[in-house]
């Protein structure tokens, strides 16, 4: 099975895909899809189409998005909640299932520790997928939500995606 893991955000949404082979994620793929700083709505439309192509690509069975947290700035807030919304709509055109998780499951999950820091995530990233370098930070907690949800099917949950 594949998870499609997502970390939205209005300028820079990350993505990662991983494979779930038994109890062993292996790396397939990640990135950013950059909406850049214009006009809003584009930039919604971008997100919306960017996941639109990547599941396109990697053809995931299921989603995994990082919750939206609560900003100091709630102009800020609603303009992330509003990009989730677009990369949730572009899941659902698919019909893929679709799970949630608070930056503090994922970090707790990936890192061992809730309030763990973007670099440590990077690492853990980076170690359990067997990779040559650190991932850009934004795809780096997108692999990290995907490895979150792997981790919480477990193996049991081998080839019913």
């Amino acid at each position: 099975m594949r998870v499609l893991g997502i970390d939205p955000g209005s300028r820079i949404t990350g993505f990662g895909v991983v494979s779930v082979e038994g109890s062993v994620s292996v790396y397939v793929a990640s990135g950013c899809i950059r909406a850049g700083q214009g006009v809003f709505l584009d930039r919604l439309r971008t997100i919306y189409d960017g996941v639109i192509e990547v599941i396109g690509l990697y053809r995931p069975s299921m989603v995994a998005v990082e919750k939206v947290f609560f900003a100091k700035n709630a102009d800020s807030a609603l303009k992330l909640g509003q990009a989730r919304g677009a990369a949730l709509c572009a899941a659902l055109k698919f019909a893929l299932p679709i799970s949630e998780y608070s930056a503090l499951q994922i970090k707790q999950a990936i890192v061992g520790r809730g309030h763990a820091q973007k670099p440590q995530v990077q690492a853990m990233v980076r170690a359990l997928l067997h990779l040559d370098a650190d991932p850009q930070a934004d795809a780096a907690d997108a692999l990290a939500c995907a490895l979150c949800h792997a981790h919480r099917l477990g193996p049991s949950f081998e080839g019913q995606a």
